[in-house]
């Protein structure tokens, strides 16, 4: 009998450093997706939120060539200086003839979309980290309830986004 109960012993402590063996590691998997779903994110993200001492205008797109749609900058904010070129990335909701509120990215003519729809976009791959986190949070930790509001969260961001844009 002695041997059946250091048996079960042995058994359970290997279950258990298994267990949390695989809790650091799907937990790890999880925070480097959402870490690096901000990460991609606050590249766009700082120069819509933080905009206090930002250069802010509207851009009217006139011409639009591969990935990068270009046209003049007007500006609204003081300190600001209107410029003949400034390039916005091309995307689905950037349209040839159309304008837009913008900031101007410090030290270059790059400039991002303002206002709840530059804010949503540029929030999406942090919704797309969460979708994914969301499948490693159910499988791998298997809290069911936190992947379901992560997922949900991701969801919903996307669709605003959409929606938004």
């Amino acid at each position: 009998m002695p041997a059946t109960v250091a048996s079960r012993a042995s058994r359970e402590g290997a279950t258990a450093v298994l267990r949390f063996g695989r809790i650091a590691a799907m937990g790890t998997v999880a925070a480097l997706i959402l870490i690096a779903g901000v990460w991609a994110s606050w590249g766009t993200a700082q120069h819509v939120m933080l905009t206090k001492g930002r250069e802010r205008g509207t851009m009217t797109v006139t011409r639009c060539a591969g990935d990068v749609c270009t046209g003049p900058y007007t500006p609204t904010s003081k300190g600001s200086k209107a410029r003949d070129r400034v390039e916005i990335a091309r995307t689905v909701a950037v349209k040839r003839g159309r304008t837009y509120a913008v900031a101007v990215k410090p030290g270059s003519s790059d400039v991002v979309r303002t206002g709840p729809s530059g804010l949503l976009y540029a929030w999406v791959p942090f919704a797309g980290a969460l979708l994914l986190a969301s499948v490693v949070v159910a499988g791998g930790l298997r809290m069911s309830r936190l992947a379901w509001v992560m997922g949900g969260f991701g969801i919903v961001l996307i669709t605003a986004a959409f929606v938004v844009l």
